[in-house]
């Protein structure tokens, strides 16, 4: 049943990637995992999002190997496996080639903290990783994708950034599960395109201050959190 309930959780996040327009055709994909079973639900590749349903869905072990599933899985799956490895807290990974975020990836620049909304989510910029090398790209591909990430975010914590821009490529989010990795993805674009445009009006745009950036972090997510319900 925990993987059934997966499941659904994993199509509703791709779902929800497409109807916040983040996604075109087939571009993208979002995983979940069962720790305790060792298992990875993700998209399958090419399958159109207007088609996708729960069973469609392809499971499989932590070396990828297929469990479950007549189709061939998102062939980001590596990337997502590097991550799952490397980040025990996280539930769930989403990734887009949203216009905004993948314009600032493709630019090779992170995305500067330049306001509250931002700093509700991310403390401090967007961290953009080091161009891939010529080795990496030919043999692995989507595997040492991900270990660029991890290159990148060696001493910082992966809940304090819920998110990466693949330099030339696009940006990869996280979350505790599906949902909250599809949530921080739209959240990204948002942040992206107020980034854009704040520079836009003014190129000298800078920072927000620490104390206000930690004070709007540490609200929603901090030890003392008070933002919402309980």
């Amino acid at each position: 049943m925990r993987l059934e309930a997966l499941r659904a959780e994993v199509c509703e996040a791709n779902l929800e990637v497409v109807r916040r327009g983040l996604v075109l055709y087939t571009f993208g994909n979002a995983s979940g995992i069962a720790r305790a079973e060792g298992l990875v639900v993700i998209k399958p590749s090419g399958v159109p999002y207007d088609t996708l349903r729960p069973e469609h869905l392809v499971i499989t072990d932590f070396e990828g190997k297929i469990v479950e599933g007549n189709l061939k899985p998102s062939s980001d799956l590596p990337t997502h496996l590097a991550l799952y490895k490397a980040f025990p807290a996280i539930g769930g990974v989403v990734h887009t080639h949203s216009r905004y975020a993948t314009a600032w990836a493709q630019a090779g620049r992170e995305i500067p903290c330049l306001g509250t909304t931002h700093a509700d989510y991310f403390h401090g910029p967007v961290p953009v990783t080091d161009a891939m090398q010529p080795d990496e790209i030919a043999s692995g591909y989507e595997w040492n994708t991900g270990q660029v990430i991890l290159r990148r975010f060696k001493g910082v914590d992966p809940m304090a950034k819920p998110g990466v821009l693949v330099a030339g490529h696009a940006p990869f989010c996280w979350g505790r599960t599906p949902a909250e990795a599809a949530h921080n993805a739209v959240v990204l674009e948002e942040i992206a395109c107020l980034a854009y445009h704040a520079l836009t009006i003014n190129p000298e745009a800078g920072a927000i201050s620490d104390a206000l950036r930690d004070k709007h972090f540490q609200r929603k997510h901090g030890p003392k959190a008070y933002y919402g319900q309980k």
